[in-house]
């Protein structure tokens, strides 16, 4: 894979890069690359979350799914669209959530790369996806390399928030400990679920208020 992976990062997911699964997952997009499948996001953007997000300055993890799996849609930030490429539904409900909780605008644009500079990591939990089919890697070892990941932060960093968002994130929690970390948790931002509890949820100004009271940075959240 033509991978681009910010310094702290290469460090840390060494071993997870030695580990069995890893193969596994290599192996798999090779096989499917010689199959002239079309694969979400291009190759030196499947990591583009650990580029954009050094270790070092993660402060919010903001856990999705797995990449759009539509064309021109998918740039390796959970959420995130290129400039230019209309925002998804789910992105617009959390425009609108920002709106409510802080009064900001709507943006024009659904790239999220500035949070993500910001020190909010946008971590799908599969990094990669074939064409018009949602989930079709999400059981191809990606699960295990980004469960690693959530718990390397736990492990490795303090008072990081993470914003749980729908059933599929929060059964991340039993990774995180609490102890040290902000958990946020919400309905997620679907138009199937937004008014089953994220609009409203506050997640923005609470999340800026906890980093302001740890002596970090809040996060500008217009994009």
């Amino acid at each position: 894979m033509d991978v681009k992976i910010e310094e702290s990062w290469k460090k840390i997911l060494a071993p997870l890069f030695a580990k069995p699964y890893f193969s596994q997952i290599t192996a798999h997009l090779k096989t499917e690359k010689a199959l002239n499948s079309i694969i979400y996001p291009k190759g030196n953007l499947i990591f583009n979350a650990f580029e954009q997000t050094p270790f070092d300055e993660v402060k919010v993890v903001i856990l999705g799914q797995d990449p759009y799996h539509n064309p021109g849609q998918a740039m390796g930030l959970s959420f995130s669209v290129p400039d230019g490429v209309k925002p998804p539904p789910s992105l617009v409900n959390i425009y609108k959530e920002l709106n409510k909780d802080i009064g900001m605008p709507i943006p024009n644009t659904g790239n999220l790369t500035k949070w993500a500079q910001q020190g909010v990591l946008l971590l799908n939990a599969a990094l990669t996806v074939r064409a018009n089919e949602p989930a079709s890697h999400s059981k191809i070892g990606w699960m295990d390399f980004t469960n690693d990941v959530i718990r390397l932060i736990s492990e490795e960093k303090k008072g990081v928030v993470f914003l749980l968002w729908g059933n599929f994130a929060q059964q991340k929690q039993v990774l995180i400990d609490a102890t040290k970390h902000k958990i946020l948790k919400a309905a997620h931002p679907s138009p199937l679920s937004a008014h089953n509890g994220f609009f409203g949820c506050k997640h923005f100004s609470s999340t800026n208020l906890y980093l302001t009271q740890n002596n970090k940075h809040p996060i500008n959240w217009m994009p």
